[in-house]
C-alpha cells in the first residue's frame, strides 16, 4: 500500500513475573512466554510481527520498556501477560507512562490440565490465573486503556480478537502522524463536513491543512506528455475502457485529461506528504473535469479521500485502509444514496458522484465517460462496477460539539436486485442490520454523516478497538439494535463523555 508499510512493524510481547521464585522457575517463564509469542505470531492473526521482549521482573524494569515502546517508531503496540504473580504496584510507574496501545492477553502456555501429576512446582510456574487478575486491578485503578482477550493462543478466536486489536493499533499509528490535504473548501451550506480541524489534531493526530486548487490545476497541466502517455496506456491494459475513451476515440483526450489529473494530484500529494485529501466540485479553479479516475485509483493505492472538503471522512478512510492491510475485501469511500424499500428486504443504494474506490469491485471495473449535471466542467471520466457481495460495515464521523462521535452499522453487500444499466457510477448494494428502518431511524437519531466509509476488509470489533484507542465515541447498530435501547444509549453516552470531559 502506497505510503504504508508493515514491513518493520512490531507488537512486544511483554510477560511479567517476579523474582521470588528462583532463577530455574523465572527460565521457565521465559521459555514458556517466548513459546506462546512464537505461536502468536506464527498464526499471522497480527498484520505485523508480534516480538518477544525478555521477562520483566522490577518497577525500574517494567518502566524502561515502556520508555522504550514510546520512542520505538517501529512499536505500534504492546501485549502484555503475567505468567506468573507480578505484584501490580510494580507496573503502575511503567503503565503511567505508556503511550503505546495496550493489548492484556489472558492465557497460559498449558491448555489442559495435567490432573494426574499436578504439584506445588507446577503451581508456581502458572499462576496466571490470578496474576493476570492483579494485573487487571492496577491498570482499571489507573483508567489504562486496553483490550482484554481471555484464552489459548491456539484458539483460532484469540487469534483472530488479537487480530482485530493489532489492525486497530496500526491504524492509530498511521492516524497519529497523518497529514491531509483540502483541495477547495467544504460544500456551501453543508453542516456535517464540518468539523473542529484542532480537536482532530490533538485527539486523532492528523494534520488538515488547505492547499489553493490553482496549485493544483497547474500541477495537472504541466504534467509531460510522455508521463501521460504511459498512464493512458496502463489504463488501457488494466481497465475495459469505452472505445470513444481509447487511442483512436473521440473522446480520447478526455481520458487524456483524467491522467493529467492523477499526475498532477500525486505530485502534489507526495510534495506535501499527504496520504490523505479532500476535492469539491464548486471549488474548481481551472480543472477541466471534476477528479473521477484519477481519485478513485489513489484510493485504491491506499489514500484516504471523500468529497465536498469532508476531510473527517477522508482521515478516517486513510486509518482503516491501512488497518484493512492484506485482508480479502475491500475499503471505500462511500454515501447512502437511495433505498429499495420493496418488494423483498429493503436495501441501500450508495455511490457518489464519482469517487468510489475499485477494492470493493465484484468484477474488472469499466473507464466510461458520462454528463455529470454539476460542476460545470467537461464530462469527467470514471470506473463504474459493482461491488463484491460479502458481511461489511459502514461508518461516519461526526463532530458533536464537545465530542468526536464515530457510527458504525453492520452490513450485508448485495447484488442488485436488476441490472443498472443507466447507472454510469461504481455502487454498492447492501442490506442493513437489523433491518432498514431501524438502521435509518437509529443512524438519523445519532447524528450519522451522509458520508461514509465503507469495508468488507474489517468488522465491527476493529472499529471498536480503534475507537478505544482514539478514545472517541462509537455506536454500533447491528443485529441486536431497537430504536429505544438506542436512544438511551446515546442519552448515556452524552452524560459520560461530558462527566469524563470535565475529569
Amino acid at each position: 500500500m502506497t505510503g504504508s508499510t508493515t514491513a518493520d512493524r512490531e507488537i512486544w510481547f511483554l510477560t511479567g513475573s517476579q523474582g521470588l521464585y528462583g532463577e530455574e522457575t523465572l527460565a521457565q517463564v521465559a521459555g514458556q512466554s517466548q513459546a506462546i509469542a512464537e505461536s502468536l505470531d506464527a498464526s499471522g492473526a497480527a498484520p505485523v510481527r508480534i516480538v518477544w521482549k525478555p521477562v520483566l521482573t522490577t518497577s525500574d524494569g517494567i518502566h524502561r520498556m515502556a520508555l522504550e515502546a514510546n520512542a520505538d517508531p517501529r512499536c505500534i503496540g504492546v501485549t502484555a501477560w503475567m505468567h506468573t504473580f507480578s505484584p501490580a504496584r510494580m507496573w503502575i510507574a511503567g503503565l503511567d507512562a505508556l503511550r503505546k496501545p495496550l493489548l492484556h492477553l489472558h492465557t497460559q502456555a498449558n491448555r489442559s490440565l495435567p490432573w494426574a501429576t499436578i504439584d506445588m512446582d507446577f503451581m508456581n510456574l502458572n499462576q496466571a490465573a490470578h496474576g493476570d487478575r492483579e494485573f487487571g486491578y492496577i491498570q482499571a485503578r489507573l483508567g489504562v486503556v486496553r483490550k482484554i482477550v481471555a484464552g489459548h493462543v491456539e484458539d483460532p478466536e484469540v487469534q483472530r480478537r488479537v487480530g482485530a486489536w493489532a489492525r486497530a493499533a496500526l491504524g492509530w499509528s498511521e492516524v497519529r502522524s497523518l497529514r491531509l490535504a483540502r483541495f477547495g473548501d467544504t460544500m456551501r451550506d453543508v453542516a456535517v463536513t464540518e468539523g473542529d480541524r484542532t480537536e482532530a489534531q490533538w485527539r486523532w493526530g492528523v494534520t488538515v491543512n488547505g492547499y489553493a486548487v490553482t496549485d493544483l490545476a497547474d500541477a495537472v497541466h504541466a504534467s509531460l506528455d510522455a508521463d501521460v502517455d504511459k498512464l493512458v496506456a496502463e489504463y488501457e491494459d488494466r481497465y475495459d475502457v469505452a472505445p470513444e475513451l481509447r487511442a483512436g476515440g473521440d473522446r480520447h483526450d478526455s481520458l487524456r485529461y483524467s491522467a493529467r489529473i492523477e499526475l498532477g494530484l500525486r505530485e502534489l500529494l507526495a510534495a506535501s506528504g499527504a496520504m490523505a485529501f479532500t476535492t469539491n466540485f464548486e471549488d474548481l479553479g481551472a480543472l477541466r473535469q471534476l477528479p473521477g479516475l484519477a481519485v478513485q485509483r489513489l484510493m485504491a493505492d491506499g489514500y484516504g479521500f471523500a468529497g465536498e472538503g469532508d476531510w473527517k471522512t477522508a482521515m478516517l478512510l486513510r486509518t482503516l485502509k491501512v488497518a484493512a492491510g492484506g485482508l480479502p475485501g475491500g475499503t471505500s469511500f462511500m454515501e447512502d444514496y437511495t433505498y429499495h424499500l420493496g418488494p423483498g428486504r429493503p436495501k441501500v443504494l450508495g455511490a457518489h458522484m464519482l469517487e468510489v474506490c475499485p477494492s470493493i469491485a465484484a468484477d474488472r471495473p469499466r473507464v466510461e465517460i458520462h454528463p455529470l449535471g454539476i460542476g460545470g466542467r467537461e464530462d469527467p471520466v470514471r470506473m463504474v462496477f459493482d461491488a463484491a457481495p460479502g458481511a461489511g460495515v459502514v461508518i461516519g464521523m461526526s463532530d458533536m460539539g464537545d465530542r468526536f462521535r464515530l457510527v458504525a452499522n453492520a452490513i450485508e453487500v448485495v447484488p442488485a436486485d436488476e441490472p443498472l444499466p443507466n447507472l454510469p457510477v461504481a455502487r454498492a448494494v447492501w442490506e442493513p442490520e437489523p433491518d432498514l428502518r431501524t438502521s435509518a431511524e437509529t443512524w438519523i437519531m445519532a447524528g450519522g454523516p451522509h458520508h461514509t466509509v465503507l469495508s468488507t476488509a474489517l468488522g465491527v470489533e476493529e472499529l471498536d478497538d480503534l475507537a478505544e484507542l482514539a478514545r472517541t465515541e462509537l455506536v454500533v447498530i447491528d443485529a441486536e439494535t431497537t430504536p429505544r435501547r438506542f436512544a438511551r444509549e446515546l442519552r448515556w453516552n452524552q452524560a459520560y463523555y461530558r462527566l469524563a470531559g470535565a475529569l
